[in-house]
């Protein structure tokens, strides 16, 4: 239970509201103050109670709204003034959240908290569009991978990507995809590994699109598709046209 000095760090799932978890959306409904990241879809927003003050902190690509120092600050403050305070995260917050950042701010500062983990894109956008991160047949390991690349660099160790029993899941991809899949064909992944695109996953406005590796540049430069977005490479996303329960 939330108390003086106390922040409950909660994900909200990857869009669709009903993937919240019920301790989630307790904790939501209990809430003072509610500070959120851009990729909290508006149905989970509407979840906040009227009254509850809320305060957008989100980031998107070269544009941050507020520094994530001052995003640490906030909570501090806020949890000082004896509200019940939630940081709402999309996804889940530790995983390319940031949560574990903002958790060593709360810590210096001797502000107790809770984590309440939420549903990764990844799951959640791979259940939805009917593509297993794991298969016997297919794929033996997952990784989750940063796709953001800082001032324009890849800096990954490409060569353990190039194994075809593994699925990749980049996160944040959308803008370096063409460098990605250019660097995973170098480092031995083959041309024609599949390639899936998903746009706003989980919601109802969800879009995947199918390609390869080599044919990924190609689909970017003739077809719109904007972020929020999840890539997933690997042999796994042929089960695509099988299992997708929207086909």
């Amino acid at each position: 239970m939330a108390q003086r000095g106390f922040v409950q760090l909660v994900g909200a799932g990857p869009g669709d509201p009903e993937l919240l978890t019920l301790k989630a959306y307790k904790v939501i409904q209990q809430a003072d103050v509610v500070l959120y990241d851009r990729l909290v879809s508006d149905a989970v927003m509407a979840l906040i109670p009227e009254g509850c003050e809320r305060v957008y902190v989100g980031k998107r690509r070269a544009d941050h709204s507020v520094p994530q120092k001052q995003i640490g600050q906030l909570l501090v403050d806020y949890a000082r003034q004896g509200k019940q305070t939630v940081r709402l995260k999309g996804g889940d917050p530790f995983i390319f959240g940031r949560g574990g950042e903002e958790l060593e701010e709360l810590v210096a500062a001797g502000i107790g908290f809770s984590v309440v983990p939420g549903i990764t894109a990844a799951s959640g956008c791979a259940a939805y569009a009917g593509i297993p991160l794991t298969h016997r047949d297919y794929s033996q390991s997952v990784r989750f991978i940063t796709g953001h690349l800082k001032d324009d660099s890849v800096n990954l160790h490409w060569a353990e990507f190039a194994h075809s029993d593994q699925t990749l899941v980049f996160y944040m991809g959308l803008v370096g995809l063409p460098k990605i899949a250019s660097r995973l064909q170098k480092a031995g992944r083959s041309f024609d590994t599949p390639l899936a695109i998903i746009e706003r996953g989980t919601t109802p406005e969800q879009k995947v699109t199918i390609t390869t590796l080599a044919e990924v540049a190609k689909v970017l430069a003739t077809q719109e598709i904007h972020a929020p977005t999840l890539i997933i490479i690997g042999d796994v996303v042929n089960l695509y046209s099988k299992l997708n329960p929207n086909l």
